[in-house]
Order: structure tokens, then sequence, then C-alpha cells
């Protein structure tokens, strides 16, 4: 397909310094954006700054309407949208609607539930005949927000969309592996109404990001643990909130009373979706010994079966990795696991003949926690197995990590799949399933440890973008009111409501 050129926001011409947008599989250049200055990241923000009061003034439910408009363009064009989408990530088909499923859901969502969420509201005073207290959720005003490759879309506007409905602007800075889709997106905002300054973009590499940081008032940030540090300090330093959702290193537990079949096609989902390129995929499988070899029998038929490929429709299981160092990582993990004593029973090397970045998906036994597959995030198609004595052990290997973004636990013992998913060091898990929080929007996901700081979904995906402002009125304009309160008829009445509280403490 075409890919419109794009041009700096505000301006009729192009940057200097324009980075090629290639297709993975084929390494056709297939459009390209320029690089940012600085300056020019301080110019967009100020507009931003300066559109900001007026959507934040359209209230919510106007903003809503507006993005709700957007959204319906986005899935009238999706047929064009996703064969964009995969000309520059390699994934399939299958994965990249559920990209537009899910923003699509997510606006609905929103919709529906953003004005009850942000709505005012009334709190207790100490003394509620006398005092009246409010609480408003008011917008930071410009959110930064830095995307990564993996999920352009995804990852995008799952950060995007609340910040508008909060009332924000906001300027992104997309990964520049995948820009054209965010490019793509905020166009079609622009032509349902949204206004122009209200949602920019900034292209560029890592200084065009670290412009965005030193002049937003908020940022949100997906990638990894190690940049997602950096952030954090520089925004401490300059006093401004920040979201983060950085690595992971998500654990499977299958139990001995699992349905196998649901484990092992979950392990696949869960691991081997967008070529394992994926923050909350399937990293790790710790499985009880009473089922370990009957787990990884079906689990090794299903891998030999995938079919990979670039072809359309959804006949295709698994599609191209995005860059050469994802792949890189994917063998060196490998090589390093083998080396230690790990068994490849499926899979272990690239798919040449398929196209330069495509890797087999991967199932790798005898595994343990001295090898890098099992300890530091892979993002690729390897599925690493480990036995386990029981669900204890399987419990603290799980959380034998730096990490703590996602996991799940297969039994027929739904309470007590759910015991042990509580037990997990993680911010979301699923039981009997994966990634089943994309189907719960009123829920939410996020990091433990070092996989970051805030969530997404749900009420607090939203309130993470609001500061709350309280005011307190006073009802009864009585002079010298401190002096009245100091007198032994209040203490008195002090002293009631108090015990009152011990019988009412609601009161």
């Amino acid at each position: 397909m075409a890919v419109r050129q794009y041009t700096s926001v505000g301006s009729s011409a192009a940057a200097p310094n324009d980075i090629e947008v290639r297709n993975p599989i084929t390494g056709e250049v297939i459009g390209s954006v320029p690089t940012f200055s600085a300056e020019q990241v301080r110019a967009a923000v100020e507009r931003a700054r300066a559109a900001q009061p007026t959507w934040n003034a359209l209230g919510v439910k106007g903003r809503g309407r507006l993005i709700r408009r957007w959204a319906d363009a986005m899935w009238a064009a999706q047929a064009e949208f996703i064969a964009l989408l995969r000309s520059e990530t390699g994934k399939t088909e299958p994965n990249a609607y559920n990209e537009v499923a899910v923003i699509d859901n997510t606006v609905g969502y929103y919709y529906g539930f953003a004005p009850r969420i942000l709505r005012p509201q009334s709190r207790k005073t100490f003394l509620p005949f006398v005092y009246k207290a409010t609480v408003y959720h008011e917008p930071y005003g410009v959110v930064g927000a830095i995307t990564p490759w993996n999920y352009p879309y995804l990852n995008l506007l799952i950060d995007v969309i609340p910040a508008l409905f909060a009332g924000n602007a906001v300027v992104i800075k997309p990964s520049e592996v995948t820009p054209l889709t965010a490019q793509y997106a905020i166009d079609r905002m622009q032509e349902a109404g949204i206004p122009r300054d209200v949602v920019q973009i900034v292209t560029g590499k890592g200084d065009t990001g670290r412009a965005l940081i030193e002049a937003a008032d908020y940022i949100t940030f997906t990638g990894s643990t190690a940049v997602g540090k950096q952030i954090a300090v520089r925004c401490a330093e300059r006093m401004i909130p920040c979201s983060l959702e950085l690595g992971g290193k998500d654990a499977m537990i299958v139990l001995n009373d699992a349905d196998l079949e649901q484990a092992a096609l979950s392990a696949v989902r869960g691991g081997l979706e967008n070529a394992g390129q994926v923050c909350v995929g399937v990293e790790r499988i710790y499985v009880e010994a009473g089922v370990y070899d009957a787990f990884v029998e079906k689990l090794r038929g299903y891998l030999t079966q995938m079919i990979c490929c670039s072809d359309d429709g959804y006949g295709v299981h698994m599609g191209s990795m995005t860059n050469p160092r994802e792949v890189e990582r994917v063998e060196a993990h490998l090589e390093d696991a083998v080396q230690r004593g790990a068994q490849v029973l499926a899979g272990g090397s690239r798919l040449t003949d398929k196209g330069p970045l495509f890797y087999a998906p991967t199932l790798l036994t005898g595994v343990d926690h001295t090898m890098r597959v099992m300890t530091e995030e892979t993002f690729g198609p390897l599925l690493p197995v480990m036995k386990v004595r029981d669900a204890e052990e399987a419990l603290q290997l799980a959380n034998d990590s730096v990490y703590g973004l996602s996991g799940s636990v297969f039994s027929r013992d739904e309470r007590h799949a759910v015991a042990i998913a509580r037990r997990m060091q993680a911010g979301d898990v699923s039981v009997n399933g994966t990634q089943l929080f994309f189907l719960a929007s009123a829920a939410n996901m996020g990091g433990f440890k070092e996989s970051g700081i805030g969530r997404r979904g749900g009420p607090e995906g939203l309130l993470r973008y609001v500061q709350t402002r309280s005011i307190v009125a006073d009802r009864l304009p009585i002079k010298n009111r401190e002096f009245i309160l100091a007198n032994k008829r209040t203490r008195l009445a002090f002293t009631i409501l108090r015990r009152l509280r011990r019988i009412i403490p609601t009161i």
C-alpha cells in the first residue's frame, strides 16, 4: 500500500535527517519520518499546552464523542490500517487485528465509564453539617507518550486514549522502527475533529524522547527497564509524575490437576503471539512433576505444527520478528541454555526460507535458573519448560525474578489457582488462560518490582492522568468560629461524635 510521507507538525517541510522505515520481511523502504530537534519538540509541547484548556473545557462527554468518532473511523478503515501495521512489524493478520479490537474496546469502556470515574466526589468532613468537601479531577496538561515498536498501535493508544479522556493534550514519540502506524492513527484523530495541536507526533530516536521528557508535564513510557529507570530519575528531578510499563519475565505455572490441552494451547498463544515479542508474554513455564512429560509432549506437538510465514489470512500462526537485535538476543539465550545442558525439542533456528527475521517456535527442556533464558527477558519465540516438585516450588521459582509484570496459573481447582495467583509477585495474573486482562477493560494491568510503575486499564488507567484538587466550603458563615470551636459545648459535641463513630464508622 502507498504510505503518505510524514512532515513536521505545524510545518510544510520535512525535517532533515529523515529515518527510513523498512518492512522487516522484505527490507523494502515503506516510508520515512523526520528527526525532530529539541527545539521542534519544545514547540510541539507549547502548542499542545496552548490547546489543552479548550480541549479540557469540552468536558469528558464532549471529548468522548470525538474520540468515539475516531474509533469508528479506525474500525471502518481496519483493512487498510492492518496492512500498514503488518508492513511495519511483520506480524500476522490475526495479531494485527487483535490490536485494533483491544483499542476499540478500550474506547468503548472509557466512553461509558469515564464520566462516572471523573465526576466530582463528595467527601465526608468531621462536621458534615458545617463543612462540605469535594474532590475534583484535573488533567496534568501535556502528557508525553514514548511508545515501543512491538505493538505500535495497542501500546500507543492504550495510553493516549485515557489521557485524552482525562482532558490532557498528548505529544507522542513513537518508536523509530514503527512510526507510520502512529502517524496513521493520529491523522484519523484530526480528521475526526480532535484539534490538531491536542494530539501531535514528534519522531526521532533517543534525543527526541529526551527532549520530550524535558518539556512535558507527565511522561508515560513503555519499554525496557534500563531506559525506564533513566526516565524515572529525570522525572523525579523535574518533579513531574510518570508511569512506566517495563520489562517482564512472565511465569506460567501448570499444576497436576490442570487441563493440559488448555494449558498447552495457552502457552502457545501467550508465549508465541507476535513471535514472542510481547511484554506480557509467557517467558518461562513451571510444571508439576506428575504432568510434566504429558504437558511437554502436547506442547511439542503444537509447536511442530505451527505455520510460520508472511501470508495473509487467519491460517498463519506466527509471523516475523521485527528487528535483527531481537533475533540475536533469542539466539544468545538459546546458545547459553544449550551450553548449560538444556535440550531443544522443537525449533531452535532461523527460518531463513521465510524471511531474514523469522525464527522457529522453540521448546526447551532441562532448564534451570543458571540460564539466561530463565532469568532475563528473551522477547522472542522460546518456551523453556522446567519440572518442579510441587506448587510451592513453582511459586518460589516464579517469584525468583527482578520482574513482576504478569503471570498465569493452570488448575481445575479455581479457588486453589486463585490462591496461588495471589501469591505471585506480579501485577496481573490469569487463571486457566494467558493475557486474559485484555478481555477485561474494567480491570487493570501493570508491574511489580522492576516491571514498572502505574497501571493501565480500568479506573486506575484513567486516574493516573489526573491530579486531584480538594475544595472544602464553610456552610455556616459564623464569625469567630475558631473561638466557638474551643468552648465546652463544642468539645462535648466532638466527644459525642467520636463515640458515635465507634458504633457507626462511616458517619
